[in-house]
């Protein structure tokens, strides 16, 4: 079995914004290719363009419809991957010690030569995060893309992960949450972040943003009263506008 760390000198992670994301999967779309390409044995497809596709995917996004309690009814895009948890059950599972969390950065990984597809930290995982690639018989699961965030021969702004580099509307924020001056912790205290799953004690490094309220029917301007853009629609308008 492994051991955690008693801590770590970094807790990198990321935030990511459920009021930005807008369902896209380009961030599913980059982290296939990256992690396909580079590290690791390739995340395998199997009957991919048959009748019952599958495949290995390291970042998945679910869409729901989320109804408040008063207002409209929104749709939140929630994208999920590997949380990097501080108290990760999946490494203390392990019976190889293939599954183990860096005490420098806090990012747990496998190491596949000595994971034999057993599965245990799939099951240990409340999350879902790992997957077994069929083709080649190990557990896969998200790496922060070590291989790029280190990587001094790639430009500063590529040293990333894929998924943070790709995304359009900006809504995936990679950094040290233990610096309370990094950009994740700054948007994590200001707009609430939250655990997935809190009471499963797992304190996962990463953080998500929440939705904000959107307006109501009855807010709608009338008679061609100009109001300020929120959200989504915020986003849009500058965009538009950079064109």
């Amino acid at each position: 079995m492994t051991t955690l760390p008693a801590s770590t000198e970094k807790k990198l992670g990321l935030a990511i914004d459920l009021d930005t994301c807008v369902g896209c999967h380009a961030c599913v779309v980059n982290c296939k290719e990256w992690n396909t390409s580079n590290y690791g044995v390739p995340l395998s497809d199997q009957d991919a363009y048959g009748a019952e596709p599958h495949g290995s995917f390291l970042n998945r996004v679910h869409t729901f419809e989320a109804q408040p309690a008063s207002g409209c009814s929104q749709t939140v895009h929630f994208p999920k991957s590997c949380l990097h948890c501080e108290d990760a059950p999946c490494v203390t599972v392990c019976p190889t010690g293939a599954s183990y969390k860096r005490a420098e950065d806090g990012i747990v990984l496998v190491n596949e030569n000595d994971c034999m597809g057993c599965g245990l930290c799939a099951w240990a995982c409340p999350y879902g995060a790992r997957e077994l690639d069929l083709a080649a018989g190990v557990m896969k699961k998200c790496t922060l893309c070590v291989d790029r965030i280190y990587n001094e021969n790639l430009p500063e702004e590529d040293r990333v992960p894929a998924c943070v580099r790709t995304c359009p509307a900006g809504a995936r924020h990679f950094g040290d949450f233990n610096d309370p001056n990094s950009t994740v912790s700054k948007l994590s205290a200001e707009r609430g972040g939250m655990d997935l799953m809190p009471e499963m004690g797992t304190k996962p490094v990463n953080k998500y943003l929440p939705p904000r309220p959107k307006d109501t029917p009855g807010d709608a301007p009338l008679n061609g009263t100009n109001t300020e853009p929120k959200g989504f629609l915020a986003w849009l308008d500058k965009a538009l506008e950079a064109i």
